[in-house]
């Protein structure tokens, strides 16, 4: 028997106060959770969801619009345990793709004067912003477009603008933009992806942003995993027939640098670290949870695995995790007082190993393009600096390469076109690392960097992936 708390949503219809950019998985399943609880101990209030997918998933919304956008989350703390919650927040859900006619609908409420803040779950490659440099992508699909007709947009930057734009006009209030995506300096960053499209339509309208509109850093963590047929029979065997459910780990965490000007909800009530700064916890959680994560995924996916919790009962596989954590991540780390690196690395295992989730391995290889800077690339150039030891992320590098050669090339991701034009075997290493859009120059160009990720991607193709995984976990962690 499976023993897991039901918790119904029971309060009155809330007004929407924040607009979320972002449909997907992650977002149901962590802020419009956080959101959840806070309307429920407040008995409703002002703090409702409109929340809108930009570029796909209209049968998501479809679905969520039928239910009057009520759905369930199931937080698994193992395979026998935990909650089912009911969320109730999301009280208007639209689609935005393709021209759709909930476009309109979606600028009219980013201009609600009633709406204070507008959260992001786009992923890296929403923002159109180079994943090296951090500059917007002037030539991208959706950037050109929205230059050209910046009153339709199509892009999350450009709803930004276009949204900033007729609250100016109106004189009303600007919005606060709080991006929930696995990016450093997140906030920072979607500044700049929203000030160099502004800038590029209407000067004083950037210069209005500028001075006026908040853009708050934060830190996002649970595993959500994708859902498939498996994940939705067992939801049946708990007695849940959502077809717009999600599930996910017990674990939970949101750090938010606390900069609201048109106010907040009370979240730190509901176990939110409302900080001055949130770089370190950023940092922190890209380079050992998501940094493990693409190791996992490159590597483990070589190795004939499919989810993490099987590649994680691979020692050898266990071991690698360990020493990339203990010898290439935390030591690149600044972290305030109390924080225990050893301690969270630890955590981290155990929520690998949570075979609950199913987390497949393919799910966390897309997009690698847009994160392998912020995961590996900005910490091994640290350890560069600092003549500390880089061989798992060299190995990490090198996997990736050969899986983008396999069947990695049919995973979705902005530079699959240009990957897939590279020539293959040890000349695919040099022209990989000359991609300027993923590889900063000033560490490409080190040869100490360089030499590392030839040899590992030559032990590869020589002897295979678990000899080259066995040269680094041999030695010990």
């Amino acid at each position: 028997m499976s023993d897991f708390e039901r918790i119904p949503s029971r309060y009155p219809v809330p007004a929407i106060g924040i607009v979320h950019l972002g449909l997907g998985a992650f977002h149901r399943a962590h802020q419009a959770v956080y959101l959840e609880r806070n309307l429920a101990r407040h008995g409703g209030g002002a703090w409702g969801l409109c929340s809108a997918n930009l570029r796909s998933g209209r049968a998501l919304v479809e679905t969520l619009q039928a239910s009057g956008g009520r759905y369930h989350v199931a937080e698994y703390r193992n395979q026998r345990e935990g909650v089912l919650r009911e969320i109730g927040a999301l009280r208007e859900v639209l689609y935005a793709g393709d021209g759709g006619a909930d476009r309109e609908a979606l600028l009219a409420r980013l201009a609600d004067p009633e709406v204070r803040i507008v959260t992001l779950t786009v992923t890296e490659k929403g923002y159109c912003l180079s994943p090296a440099s951090g500059a917007l992508r002037r030539d991208d699909p959706g950037i050109v477009h929205d230059l050209a007709e910046p009153r339709a947009p199509r892009t999350a930057p450009g709803l930004l603008v276009e949204g900033l734009r007729r609250r100016r006009a109106a004189g009303i209030a600007p919005f606060t933009v709080l991006c929930c995506d696995n990016m450093p300096d997140n906030g920072q960053r979607t500044r700049q992806a929203v000030m160099s499209l502004a800038e590029a339509q209407d000067t004083h309208l950037a210069a209005w942003i500028a001075t006026e509109v908040a853009f708050p850093c934060s830190m996002v963590d649970r595993i959500v995993p994708a859902m498939d047929e498996a994940a939705f029979a067992r939801l049946r065997d708990l007695g849940c027939d959502d077809p717009a459910a999600v599930v996910g780990e017990a674990f939970s965490q949101w750090v938010i640098e606390d900069r609201f000007p048109q106010g907040r909800p009370d979240w730190e009530h509901e176990g939110v670290q409302m900080v001055a700064d949130v770089r370190p916890f950023e940092t922190m959680k890209l380079r050992l949870l998501n940094g493990s994560h693409s190791l996992l995924a490159y590597v483990g996916s070589l190795a004939g695995h499919g989810t993490v919790a099987e590649a994680m009962a691979d020692r050898q596989l266990a071991a690698l995790v360990h020493r990339y954590m203990s010898r290439e991540a935390t030591p690149t780390l600044d972290m305030p007082d109390g924080v225990d690196l050893d301690a969270y690395a630890e955590a981290l295992v155990a929520r690998f190993r949570n075979d609950a989730l199913q987390h497949r391995l393919r799910q966390i290889a897309m997009d690698g393009s847009q994160k392998l800077p912020q995961r590996w690339l900005l910490g091994a150039q640290r350890l560069l600096e600092q003549g500390g030891d880089f061989s798992c992320t060299a190995l990490g590098v090198a996997a990736w390469i050969h899986f983008g050669e396999g069947e990695g090339a049919a995973l979705d991701d902005p530079l699959r076109a240009t990957l897939a034009a590279l020539p293959k075997g040890m000349a695919r290493v040099d022209a990989v690392l000359a991609l300027a859009e993923v590889f900063p120059p000033a560490l490409a160009e080190q040869a100490a960097f360089r030499e590392a990720v030839q040899r590992a991607h030559r032990r590869i193709a020589e002897a295979g992936i678990g000899a080259a995984i066995a040269d680094l976990t041999d030695q010990g962690v």
